[in-house]
């Protein structure tokens, strides 16, 4: 159970902050049942409503610190998703999104970045899907991180590169 005050990720509404825990007078709603009043962090003028046994998956704590940067360190060796139908991509993405997993956002973002360099090297522009889901990925991720980090929104990219020796590892 999450605490009035804890920062959570809700599935694709990124990082939220638990403004409160009560039950909801909205009619054609159990009245008995706890909702938890989620905030979005960087989505102004928004509340998310979650009941409060919903799934667990729905649902996690934003990384600790020590998590963050572990993560970050694992960048390089972490996998780039394997497509093997490119009518699946979206399918692959999705799942990902779903996943509620930062492994699986870094792994959107590596993908996209070496499938649009491709395309470039080509003389293609990105697909739009590669950027929608990346631009998700990244929203997501470095939405997180950010926190988890107590830094700036802006500034995750530039720690990521200083932390794992630059490259566009992941733009």
């Amino acid at each position: 159970m999450f605490k009035i005050g804890d920062y959570v990720i809700c599935s694709n509404k990124g990082v939220c902050v638990v403004e409160n825990i009560t039950t909801l007078n909205i009619s054609g709603v159990d009245k008995e049942r706890e909702y938890y009043i989620l905030k979005p962090l960087y989505v102004g003028g928004s509340t998310v409503y979650v009941p409060v046994d919903s799934p667990r998956e729905s649902m996690r704590k934003v990384l600790k610190k020590e998590e963050a940067e572990k993560l970050i360190e694992a960048i390089p060796q972490i996998p780039n998703l394997v497509i093997t139908n490119d009518k699946l991509t979206e399918q692959t993405y999705k799942e990902c999104i779903k996943a509620n997993d930062c492994e699986e956002l870094v792994k959107i973002l590596k993908t996209t970045s070496q499938r649009k360099q491709k395309r470039l090297e080509e003389g293609r522009k990105e697909t739009a899907l590669d950027a929608k889901y990346s631009h998700m990925a990244e929203d997501n991720l470095y939405g997180e991180l950010a926190v988890a980090l107590e830094i700036n929104r802006q500034d995750v990219e530039s720690y990521i590169m200083e932390a794992i020796g630059g490259g566009a590892v992941l733009s």
